[in-house]
């Protein structure tokens, strides 16, 4: 549950967004209602809020609880902070949200909108991410004997980024986007090696089955998702939640891709840092190696006759 104390304005409309597209239809009007008027929501009684949104009582206790909270009454007190807070700041549904991109924007309200989306987010990202729940999933990876990390499409891209970043600190790290190498890979992991299984909706079937084949194999498995309610959530040890909302100008490629890529980011130097004596050595070596072969591989100026 979540602690009313530590519970702010930005990190519960994070995961307000996180899990809008896995709730139910009637849980998704509750969820829509907090995005759009935390205020009015903190204001009504579990009675008024059900005759105004015309969604049952269990369904709001049920969509409360899917939020981190013990109930109605936990979640209206966040909300009233919420409420208070965008106040405070003149900040409405407009900035919460920021707005679609339409076909017939000018290039500079996609500039505006698509920088808008992708540092929301960023923010969003960053906001429900727990400190000690990142430090788990970087103990684990320090502590690997070797790193798979599966991924297709935009997600695949992410899951090499992860993959890269590791391997130029000297861990052992492999990314798989094809779904027959993720499960070659998959099966022969065993217990202290890291699986990182990389889906925008957390229901990716070539994500999925190299992550349980990895699971029964006894390794560490860790999502990286938008989905905290997903398969692929549910399936894992450690769950790291991604933000970005997604519409059809906006696809799992921009937003999603880059909150991703920063989970990926607060891994590898949280990783960095439990290792940095072995890690810095290990950049300095591959920086070299890079440095000497770039070098060597220039044309060479043709000596004058």
């Amino acid at each position: 549950m979540i602690d009313p104390q530590r519970s702010t304005p930005e990190n519960l409309v994070a995961r307000v967004r996180a899990v809008l597209p896995s709730l139910t239809p009637s849980a998704r009007i509750i969820a829509q209602m907090i995005l759009d008027d935390p205020g009015t929501v903190a204001g009504s009684t579990i009675t008024e809020l059900s005759a105004t949104s015309a969604v049952s009582e269990a369904t709001i206790v049920r969509t409360a609880r899917v939020l981190g909270f013990s109930g109605y009454a936990q979640l209206r007190l966040a909300l009233a902070a919420a409420a208070a807070a965008a106040a405070a700041t003149r900040n409405g549904p407009d900035r919460l949200v920021p707005g679609d991109l339409a076909p017939d924007d000018p290039l500079c309200d996609v500039i505006t909108k698509v920088s808008r989306a992708e540092a929301q987010a960023i923010e969003d990202t960053a906001a429900q991410l727990s400190p000690e729940l990142l430090g788990e999933v970087v103990d684990a990876i320090t502590a690997a004997r070797r790193v798979d990390v599966y991924g297709v499409a935009a997600s695949g891209l992410v899951a090499a980024d992860m993959a890269q970043k590791l391997l130029r600190i000297g861990l052992p790290a492999h990314a798989f986007t094809d779904a027959h190498l993720a499960l070659t890979s998959a099966v022969l992991l065993r217990s202290g090696d890291v699986a990182v299984g990389v889906s925008r909706t957390g229901e990716t079937p070539d994500v999925l089955e190299p992550m349980r084949r990895a699971h029964r194999a006894g390794a560490t498995t860790v999502a990286i998702t938008n989905n905290p309610r997903s398969a692929l959530a549910e399936l894992c040890t450690h769950v790291l939640i991604s933000a970005g909302r997604e519409t059809a100008f906006r696809p799992g490629a921009l937003a999603s891709r880059i909150s991703q890529l920063l989970l990926v980011d607060y891994v590898f130097v949280g990783v960095a840092q439990r290792t940095s004596e072995s890690s810095n050595e290990a950049l300095r070596a591959t920086r070299d190696a890079v440095n000497e072969f770039v070098a060597e591989s220039r044309p060479r100026s043709r000596r004058s006759p």
